[in-house]
């Protein structure tokens, strides 16, 4: 794929929001969009944000408690004339989600892996004929806790929802990047994570240009 001059719609999280790089600029989609000279970087990245839809508590009714601005609730609200659409997300249904994984037959948002087919589908058929591309989510700090940074009741380990994403992507042949497999960032060593996210999950400046440069030579295989 030659990325000059294309549109490139980015729905993702805090990560993609920008959260530890030091500007707009920095994010890996800027890097991206300064190195391969796109037209349009839109960041559709929100703080917080999952997949899936939060399960509710009886103290608190669902319709009470969805998060309006999950994946699944507001991918239809990104500009319709992207050339390429990049989702980039995961680790929040890890850390603070309440859905549950659910099974590989869901196909409503109010489980991750109905969020995940939910969220592919919409996407295909909302961009149809252009390229969509998955990206893994990253290693973090405390990922092999099936509580997540705060949960009760355990839910997986990050591992199995970085699965998830593979599983139903593939199903719809959706291209993955895994960053978990090979952006050679993992915090659980001191010194990776000193250089490249510091907060043991939000990639610094460092990171995001390993990300932009991984997606960079991904995007150009398609």
């Amino acid at each position: 794929m030659e990325l000059k001059g294309l549109k490139i719609n980015f729905l993702g999280d805090s990560i993609t929001q920008g959260y530890g790089a030091s500007s707009v600029e920095a994010t890996y989609h800027g890097v991206l969009k300064q190195e391969a000279e796109l037209a349009e970087a839109r960041n559709f990245g929100i703080s917080g944000t999952r997949f899936a839809l939060q399960k509710g508590t009886p103290e608190r009714p669902k319709d009470e408690f969805v998060d309006v601005n999950s994946f699944s609730e507001r991918f239809d609200q990104m500009t319709d004339d992207a050339d390429v659409v990049v989702v980039f997300g995961g680790t929040n249904d890890y850390g603070h989600g309440d859905a549950s994984l659910g099974g590989f037959s869901d196909r409503t948002p109010e489980t991750f892996y109905g969020a995940c087919h939910y969220l592919f589908r919409g996407l295909i058929k909302k961009y149809l004929g252009k390229q969509i591309v998955i990206m893994t989510p990253l290693h973090r700090i405390n990922e092999n806790r099936n509580t997540g940074d705060s949960k009760t009741i355990g839910y997986g380990t990050l591992k199995e929802y970085v699965d998830i994403i593979r599983e139903v992507a593939e199903y719809y042949s959706l291209p993955v990047l895994d960053l978990f497999a090979i952006s050679g960032m993992q915090p659980d060593i001191d010194e990776v994570r000193e250089k490249y996210m510091p907060d043991g999950l939000h990639p610094n400046d460092e990171g995001h240009k390993i990300i932009a440069r991984k997606l960079k030579k991904f995007l150009e295989t398609l």
